[in-house]
This record gives C-alpha cells, structure tokens and sequence, in this order.
C-alpha cells in the first residue's frame, strides 16, 4: 500500500552532518531511500528546519534547498513535486514523489522577496513557527500565547496569493484561529495529534480539528511519543486513538501522517524508522476497512495536494 508522508527532517541532519548518506546508509538517518522502498512511501515532504542557533540566517535555508537537489532530487528514484501533474506523473511512474516545505519563517525576516524566491526553488508548504515566537506569530510555547504581527498578516495574504499552502503544526492557539479567519485557504497541520487523547500544548484540540475538518484540511498524525500517549514506552497501537478521535469529530477523509522522523530522539516502539511503516499499515488493516486505511496513509494527502498544488 502507498504511504504519503507529510513531515520529516531528514535536511536539518543532512545540513549538520553532510557525511550522511541518504541513499544507502542506515546510521544517523531515520528516512533513507532504501527504507522508503522498502516500506512503501511514495511521497514524502521535506522540511527545511534550521537549529535555533542557525534559523537567522537565510543562506542556510538555501544550503538546505541545494542538499534537497543534491543529495535527494538527484536519485533516479526520486521525482520533485511542484505541481499537480508533477504528483500523479509520480504516482503514475511508481517514483517517489518528494515535496518541499519551510518550517518555521523565522529566516525570512519579514521580508516577503525570500518567501518569493523559495516559491520559486519549489517550496509549496509553509509552517509559520516553530515552538518560540518569530516576527510573524508565535509559537505554541509562548506562554502569552499571542497571535500574528502585521507582518505575519501580510505573510498570510502573500501565502494565499501564491498558492502556498500553510502549516499551523507549532503554532500558537490564538494563531491557529487567526490564520483560520484570515486565510482564504484551507490549512493543514502536517504533524500534530489530538489533545484529548494526549494533552501536550502541540497536539490539537477538539474545536480546532473540527475547524480544520470543516474547512478541508488535513491533519497529519505524528509519531512523537509523548504526542501519542502520555504513558511510556508507547506502542504502536496507541496511534489508533487519536484516529478514532478524529474520525468522532467527522475526519475520516481529512486523517493523514506525518511521521517527523530525523526530528525525534525517542520513537514509538516497532516503529523507529522509516522502514517500518508497513508495520503500521498492517496495524490499520487490522482496526480499519482497507478502503478507510488507503486514505489515511495516501489518498487523503494525495487529494488534498492535487487540489491544492499549483496546476503548471
């Protein structure tokens, strides 16, 4: 069965440490090709996440695009999505299709050329924060839990205009409803849970997976344990509750994953690299119609991105 991701760091760890080896190797990297074969993901989106001591600096976004080309896009395997057709030619050549997308504006610095010029490079997804707060918004650590700037708002504005898609994973709450209002757009939450299963500040609550239902985004599942269950060490099976939770709130069609893998230190057991995946498809086959199972691991992402994707 097909698997379409929606959150990894495999870039972040490629910009610490270029001696890793994406294609083959099987140490420091949770997400390899040979795992992604292996598993059956055929999308899979790439974040670009500076370190805090990094994230002020614009170049190293683009250091982080050109280990995306040079390092990943350069496989034969690999196809880069940027468009609509670039997604069902990868569906339909069996590649591994591989999206873009920015977490976190903070190297943007308002200015709305830099956000531009990764549109342009092949960025389709954009997270506004990450954690703590930038010029923006802030993020889902601030304890005074404020909303966007008016620069943020402009970044709203030209996020829409482009056809960026936007990612309110990380975002504060009162962001959340702000970027909600003011978007003309639906939004998504690439890798973020359900709160009342798990009552961490970065999972979602019951009005705002509605909100995100009701509007036609999508919600990405993660794999971060403390997100999933507050119990340690967490199986695999508890990622079925935040399923059946969001499918009570009327989202079925709007359940996808977003693993966050190369951005986690501890994982959920049986379930620590990207070459496992299949073991949670054969989980959901077991709880779920295979009709229902094929969405959440693709068709819904798949959907949500043909509809939303630039058309050339």
């Amino acid at each position: 069965m097909k698997i379409f991701d929606a959150h990894c760091d495999v870039l972040s760890k490629l910009l610490e440490n270029p001696e890793l080896d994406f294609a083959h190797g099987q140490d420091g990297l949770d997400v390899t090709l040979e795992r992604m074969l292996e598993s059956g993901i055929r999308v899979q989106n790439f974040a670009v996440y500076l370190p805090e001591r990094w994230s002020g600096e614009f170049k190293h976004v683009l250091e982080s695009v050109d280990l995306f080309h040079e390092r990943i896009l350069a496989l034969p395997q690999m196809r880069f999505i940027r468009t609509k057709s670039d997604l069902r030619l990868a569906r339909d050549e069996d590649r591994i299709g591989a999206l873009l997308s920015l977490e976190g504006v903070d190297s943007l610095h308002g200015n709305l050329v830099y956000l531009r010029i990764l549109y342009h490079l092949g960025v389709r997804t954009v997270g506004i924060t990450w954690n703590r707060a930038n010029w923006a918004a802030d993020g889902v650590l601030e304890k005074r839990n404020g909303g966007f700037t008016a620069a943020g708002t402009d970044l709203i504005r030209e996020c829409n205009r482009l056809g960026l898609i936007m990612d309110v994973s990380h975002l504060s709450e009162k962001g959340f409803w702000e970027l909600v209002e003011t978007s003309r757009k639906p939004v998504i939450a690439t890798h973020s849970n359900a709160k009342s299963i798990s009552p961490r500040l970065r999972n979602l609550s019951d009005a705002q997976i509605a909100s995100l239902v009701q509007t036609g985004g999508v919600i990405g599942i993660t794999f971060v344990p403390p997100f999933v269950s507050v119990e340690e060490p967490v199986p695999m099976d508890r990622i079925l509750l935040h399923i059946d939770h969001v499918c009570a709130l009327g989202g079925k069609r709007h359940i996808g994953f977003g693993s966050d893998f190369d951005g986690i230190r501890e994982w959920i057991v049986g379930l620590e690299h990207a070459g496992q995946y299949d073991r949670l498809v054969n989980l959901l086959l077991k709880h779920y119609r295979e009709e229902d199972v094929e969405l959440f691991v693709y068709g819904n992402w798949f959907r949500f991105y043909m509809e939303h994707l630039p058309d050339e």
